[in-house]
């Protein structure tokens, strides 16, 4: 039986002013000392700069990069499950990563296209599986999440029968609470005949308020004039229990912040072992190891 420190975060890319963000970000990470870093908006370039460096420091963490698109050199994007170069997903943890695989998400022609990232990290007390993903943003696309969520189901559910220890998923969604892509990944809401059944850390031992990590409050946020609503998050597999979970990176430091999204960290008790996630039809994507 293991504890462990989950923090994830929306890095919002390169947007300026970067280095005094990644400045904050790498300090705060730093000190909430966590154990799996999920990161989002990660970009990484041919000419060697690698934005997961500097929001890691030299801290000698074990971290895979999945590119969600690369550019090619028209200037458009596609998607490359192999490319060291792009815009994408990065975990990051204390122990090393045994393997790791990007799959491509659903989404809609001519549109940037969306990945998750799957993990497995060799932790003291067994192998736990880790997947991050950032979904599809529009407010009108939630049915185009609810696909983006049937793929990540059915990813988790491969990472889970590889592993000793109840899986973790984080990222941003890009949906409410109560819409049916995340009443969907926590057991509430059925699609496509398929199920899934993770816990949400912030319902389950949030501190309090009602979360928010897009949020007014931040003016790198405030600007877009979009509600205040929370949409990052931190899910584990039963049957783990989560005993706290917190907004992080979400107090300015000499007006800077981190990003425009806030983000969660969440301690979370692991006992070894566990059954299936998830049930669906047959015919589910083979997997993508590299």
């Amino acid at each position: 039986m293991g504890r462990l420190r989950v923090l994830t975060l929306n890095c919002w890319n390169v947007s300026a002013p970067l280095e005094a963000r990644m400045a904050v970000a790498r300090d705060e990470v730093a000190a909430l000392a966590p154990d799996v870093i999920a990161l989002q908006e990660i970009v990484v370039r041919a000419d060697g700069f690698d934005q997961g460096a500097l929001v890691l420091g030299d801290a000698g963490w074990a971290r895979v990069f999945g590119p969600a698109y690369c550019w090619d050199e028209a200037g458009g994007v596609r998607f490359d499950a192999g490319a060291r170069a792009g815009f994408g997903n990065l975990i990051a943890a204390r122990w090393p990563i045994r393997r790791s695989a990007v799959r491509r998400l659903p989404g809609l022609d001519g549109e940037e296209p969306r990945a998750a990232l799957a993990a497995l990290v060799e932790t003291p007390d067994g192998l736990l599986p880790v997947v991050t993903t950032h979904l599809d943003w529009e407010h009108d696309h939630g049915f185009v999440r609810e696909r983006q969520v049937l793929a990540l189901a059915s990813l988790v559910e491969e990472w889970a029968h590889a592993a000793t220890l109840p899986p973790i998923v984080a990222g941003d969604l890009n949906a409410d609470p109560d819409s049916t892509e995340v009443r969907f990944l926590c057991g509430r809401a059925a699609l496509g005949g398929q199920r899934i059944d993770l816990e949400d850390a912030w319902l389950a031992a949030g501190d309090g308020g009602p979360g928010f990590t897009w949020d007014n409050r931040n003016p790198y946020a405030a600007y877009a004039g979009e509600p205040d609503r929370r949409i990052d998050y931190i899910l584990v597999g039963r049957p783990a229990r989560v005993e706290a979970a917190a907004l992080a990176l979400d107090t300015p430091r000499d007006g800077v912040l981190a990003s425009d999204h806030f983000g969660v960290v969440a301690d979370v008790w692991l006992p070894g072992g566990t059954g299936p996630l998830t049930s669906h039809p047959r015919g589910a994507a083979a997997r993508d190891d590299r």
